[in-house]
């Protein structure tokens, strides 16, 4: 009878330690192993409005990642604050999965630089998946502009700074730390006016002719320069853009300036590694399909992908020379 006893107790034990080892595996790799599950869309957040060129790459992205991993993907935006706040509810969004952002930068890791922001999140809050585009920076005037070149518009601001005014899309953002560059490189200060939720706002204002000076990315103005409704002065790279292919250089015209949007997708930290592997695969196949590269060509960007270790080192690289810079754009307001 003991012996009986002592099998069955036996039995029992093994039952539940097999048990409690398959929950543990669903709860680690074996969760991980079934994700995404039927049914469960993904959503990734978009910190700007729609119709700006972060927003139309992740559209464009989305149907082909919907195919890879075999669930739907939902765009959100949440447009504001220089991205700040779509980057806070990728940072608090549960590091499962479900959950992704397209990040910019150098604004996602710019805003925690500076204490007066009130960031909650740092750099470390993300996990970057891959980066997908490296869209350039320029400077443009309206057609009818007194300034014909970069030359004049440069010099006509360094004899009285602050005269002419410059579009960003918020504080802190790119095209606010490129106006600090140009500054630093040439003495030259423009009066930056800020519209945090994102480059549809600051050309509004450009072709109202609200602002003088259009500050943005090579995307923004393909198509406003094929209509003439734009003249580039000058691009910040160290090649002329394919896009804008008579559009000088700052270097051709003798200014070291160089500045560009890094594009990409994170995922909150602590993502489980499975799933990483996963989504950073479907990212990958995604961007790097011909039909998504054909469609951001047309956008006016060019994809240049980047793994998400690649990635997340260019966006320690582009923090350390941003932080050279966050002095001058820190205590401008919005």
């Amino acid at each position: 009878m003991k012996v009986k006893i002592a099998a069955r107790a036996t039995v029992t034990v093994v039952a539940v330690a097999t048990a409690l080892a398959a929950c543990g595996a669903q709860q680690s790799g074996g969760a991980a192993g079934a994700w995404p599950r039927k049914g469960k869309p993904v959503t990734l957040i978009v910190s700007f409005a729609p119709g700006a060129a972060v927003d139309a790459a992740a559209r464009v992205v989305a149907p082909v990642l919907e195919k890879e991993l075999g669930t739907n993907v939902e765009v959100l935006n949440k447009p504001g604050a220089g991205g700040q706040i779509g980057y806070t509810a990728l940072a608090k969004a549960k590091p499962d999965g479900y959950t992704i952002g397209a990040t910019g930068s150098p604004s996602v890791v710019v805003s925690p630089l500076d204490p007066s922001r009130g960031a909650t999140y740092t750099r470390q809050s993300f996990l970057p998946l891959g980066m997908q585009v490296l869209d350039p920076m320029l400077v443009g005037v309206a057609p009818g502009s007194p300034y014909k070149d970069l030359k004049a518009l440069i010099e006509a601001v360094k004899a009285k700074p602050k005269s002419v005014t410059a579009t960003t899309t918020g504080v802190q953002t790119g095209e606010h730390f490129a106006l600090a560059d140009i500054q630093q490189k040439t003495g030259a200060e423009f009066a930056p006016v800020h519209f945090s939720e994102g480059a549809s706002s600051a050309i509004a204002a450009f072709l109202g002719k609200h602002v003088e000076a259009y500050v943005g990315n090579v995307s923004d103005v393909k198509d406003l320069v094929a209509q003439g409704k734009i003249q580039v002065l000058g691009v910040m790279s160290a090649e002329r853009s394919p896009f804008l292919p008579d559009a000088p250089t700052f270097a051709e015209q003798g200014y070291q300036v160089e500045g560009a949007t890094a594009r990409g997708y994170s995922a909150p930290a602590g993502l489980p590694d499975e799933v990483r592997v996963k989504l950073e695969g479907a990212l990958k196949k995604a961007i790097e399909d011909p039909a998504v590269v054909a469609k951001m060509k047309d956008l006016g960007l060019a994809t240049a992908y980047k793994s998400g270790q690649d990635y997340s080192t260019y966006w320690a690289d582009q923090e350390t020379t941003v932080k050279q810079a966050l002095p001058l754009v820190r205590n401008t307001k919005s």
